[in-house]
């Protein structure tokens, strides 16, 4: 099936059986919502994933009369897409939406157009080799020489409009900034700016756009002469390669591998990469302040708290994204979502869409700048094909809002209508206004305040970046040594949902430390977070800090909650063991085994009553259920009697001293597999030696790279060399946060977050702390 030819208006088909000789993949009927499904209509210009909400929930795969394609808006298909460039080609992904005239067509040659293929729109073979060759300029220690440019341009910029009181952060500074940046960085001389400016909107038209037939040969002219500039550009690049700029060392490496790196590839780089370069920063930079100023509580947040900018810039990366879908043709008979779909389909993926489905993002429309997977957005792409420039846009997007928050904190959005150019696939809004209160600008008060710089993050965003600050409501002693803590928002606002076995990571004021506790409260109480603290004399000064700097009213920065350590709610029955201070995420399961039904039973041991957290309460609420091991009382808990019968249909949780925990998994030796589930208070890594370590390589299934992790490297730290992008927090093989899919080969386990049957199914690893056995891993990454 071809998905552009004529619909009959006779069936509401949308493929001429007769004509095409099939009908494989064709739906029989064109429903309601995709017979009006209009990509350049203002309110998909507007809001795309709302505008195709209806297909998200009920046809998330539908064929676009209007448009001649299929239409794909769910997270998985879409990620799924990106991950096989084979079966979906990238060919299409730089075509004309809107097919010129013979005029139009005709100006085009007149000036010699003739782009070819560029990292977007290239199949294999040929797309891996040159984006191998090219990548080196994109890695984060090559980005980190242009920073100081961009603090530079940006700071010069505000300085111009600081005292006006009102401002166009479009026209006046988000557009013409990442330009200068994207010429800096391609190596390109600054002339020319508006005449480049003007050139690349008519690029976007004419590549996404639908413009009207007279205005076709103008944007053909306009084009083409931004082709023969780029050509002109090169041509004064050649005579001087050894210069800084990607572009240059393109050139440099057209000498070592000519078949690579060819002429017009690139001369058509150089115009696309203008384009990529510069167009999607300046829309994600105009979008995010818009959508910030729109949400005064997460704009007066990043004001207080610079930390948070990082991950606010990947929220509003998800949210409102300047990339609202791309496209891909089909190569061979496929179904996606049960759609069967014909080779020769053209597909518009919505991105934007896939980062507002609830199957993968909960609370989807809600802006949560502390969104721990705001990263998974899709907005860059996935896969081989992924944006390379991402982190120069990252790295952009965070020095702008750090020095518009540093600066204009009272900034707001003026009174305006937003208007954007028709396209399918790049938006941002053409001008966004904004008015403030000059005398009020806190460096006219404090001057120093302009020497002030927060380190920028290049690369994707650590969970370190997304912390909240809570007020202590109470903080009393639980039992001799045990400080227990309850936390509130300072909004009064309610807390993020948790599940029983969830924790919080506090840090632990300027010490630098940062701790793991787990919630110990009632999951149902929306308006606080309770933690209990063992003071620990042997410890790493973080239990003594929480101790003697946590009185109510303090404030603490915490992040989460959460859980690497679930209940299974399905399980008919649950037998829950602590020790000490391993009760607190074992109280919350047992309440939470209560509410449900399941049959449990609650053992806990300590060294005394006195020193035994929480008993008052437990016994309240779990009366015969609950059993107690008081050390001084003469009572041991007796894990082989207490395990000598395996039961199938029983589940132990268990957390505690590291000895309780090796007793308890000798006792369970004979259950079945994974019975046990632990939580551990303490990693159990020692610093990685080098000597003692081998080198592997690690092939990125979904990326098309092969990666050498060397022996004095951990995988997390290669990973985001090459640019990948990887979460991580504890990077002690405690949280389960850079956890990552294993394809083939054999790993040598180092977390304490896998069970012993995820260890053996051998699915998955911690990139932080675990590592191949042999000399080669398969990762889908």
């Amino acid at each position: 099936m071809s998905a552009s030819v004529t619909p009959e208006p006779a069936s509401g088909c949308p493929i001429h059986h007769a004509a095409s000789g099939q009908a494989a993949g064709c739906p029989m009927h064109v429903s309601a919502g995709a017979a009006e499904f209009d990509p350049f209509g203002d309110s998909y210009q507007q809001d795309p994933p709302e505008y195709v909400r209806w297909a998200r929930e009920q046809e998330p795969v539908f064929y676009s009369p209007k448009l001649g394609y299929w239409v794909v808006t769910r997270y998985d298909d879409i990620k799924a897409i990106f991950r096989d460039n084979q079966t979906f080609s990238p060919s299409i992904a730089l075509e004309k939406i809107t097919p010129t005239g013979p005029e139009a067509n005709d100006v085009l040659a007149s000036y010699g157009y003739a782009m070819n293929r560029t990292l977007v729109n290239e199949d294999e073979p040929a797309h891996m080799p040159r984006r191998r060759a090219l990548m080196e300029p994109f890695t984060p220690e090559a980005l980190k020489h242009h920073e100081p440019m961009v603090r530079r341009l940006t700071r010069e910029y505000v300085d111009r409009f600081i005292n006006d009181g009102r401002a166009d952060l479009v026209d006046q500074m988000l557009w013409e900034v990442p330009l200068t940046v994207a010429l800096h960085f391609l190596g390109v001389p600054e002339e020319d700016m508006d005449l480049l400016r003007k050139y690349s909107i008519a690029h976007t038209v004419n590549t996404w756009g639908r413009p009207k037939p007279e205005e076709q040969v103008a944007v053909a002219h306009a084009v083409g002469n931004f082709w023969q500039l780029a050509g002109k550009i090169l041509d004064k690049m050649r005579q001087d390669p050894d210069q800084p700029g990607w572009m240059q060392y393109g050139i440099r490496k057209q000498r070592e591998v000519p078949d690579v790196v060819t002429d017009s590839y690139l001369h058509s780089m150089m115009m696309a990469g203008i384009v990529a370069a510069h167009e999607t920063t300046a829309n994600a930079s105009a979008n995010a302040m818009k959508l910030l100023l729109q949400h005064p509580d997460a704009w007066r947040d990043i004001c207080e708290d610079p930390s948070l900018i990082p991950n606010a810039v990947e929220e509003c990366l998800r949210h409102n994204g300047s990339v609202a879908a791309w496209r891909r043709l089909v190569t061979r008979d496929t179904q996606i979502a049960g759609v069967p779909m014909a080779a020769g389909s053209k597909l518009l993926i919505v991105s934007s869409s896939a980062n507002h489905d609830e199957r993968h993002f909960s609370d989807a429309d809600l802006f949560d700048i502390r969104r721990e997977n705001a990263s998974d957005q899709l907005t860059f792409g996935y896969g081989s094909h992924q944006c390379m420039g991402k982190n120069l846009a990252r790295m952009e997007m965070q020095i702008f809002l750090e020095e518009f928050t540093r600066r204009l904190p009272h900034m707001r959005l003026a009174e305006q209508a937003f208007s954007y150019v028709p396209n399918t696939s790049f938006r941002g809004p053409e001008h966004v206004w904004v008015e403030w209160d000059p005398s009020q600008n806190p460096e006219r008060r404090q001057p120093d305040i302009l020497s002030v710089r927060h380190p920028v993050r290049i690369g994707e965003p650590s969970t370190h970046a997304i912390a909240r600050t809570l007020v202590v409501e109470r903080a009393e002693a639980a039992s001799q040594g045990v400080l227990m803590v309850t936390l509130v928002s300072p909004d009064g606002k309610d807390l993020p949902r948790w599940s029983p076995g969830a924790h919080l990571d506090v840090e632990c004021g300027d010490t630098g430390l940062s701790r793991q506790y787990s919630l110990c409260g009632d999951p149902n109480d929306a308006g606080r977070l309770r933690i209990a603290v063992l003071r620990e004399s042997e410890g790493r000064g973080g239990s003594a800090w929480m101790h003697d700097h946590v009185t109510p009213g303090a404030r603490l920065r915490v992040r989460g909650p959460r859980n690497h350590f679930r209940l299974d709610e399905e399980t008919r029955r649950a037998i829950f063991i602590a020790g000490g201070i391993g009760i607190t995420p074992v109280s919350a399961m047992a309440r939470r085994a209560q509410g449900l039904g399941i049959d449990y039973e609650l053992h806990y041991s300590g060294r005394s009553r006195a020193c035994m957290a929480l008993l008052p309460e437990l016994v309240a609420l779990h009366g015969d259920r609950l059993h107690v091991y008081a050390s001084d009382e003469g009572r041991r808990n007796d894990f082989a009697a207490l395990l000598a019968e395996p039961d199938a249909q029983t589940q132990v949780y268990a957390c505690g001293p590291e000895r309780m925990l090796d007793a308890l998994k000798q006792a369970c030796a004979h259950w079945p597999d994974d019975t046990l589930r632990v939580e551990h208070f303490h990693s159990t890594l020692g610093t990685l030696d080098p000597a003692k370590e081998h080198a592997f390589e690690a092939e990125l299934k979904d990326s098309g790279l092969v990666i050498t992790v060397a022996a004095d490297q951990t995988l997390l730290t290669a990973l985001r060399a090459a640019n990948i992008d990887v979460q991580s927090d504890c990077e002690e093989g405690l949280c389960g946060s850079c956890e990552v899919r294993v394809l083939a080969g054999d790993i040598d386990h180092r977390d304490v977050v896998l069970t012993r049957a995820e260890r053996e199914a051998n699915g998955q690893m911690m990139s932080c702390c675990s590592r191949a056995k042999g000399k080669r891993i398969v990762l889908e990454l």
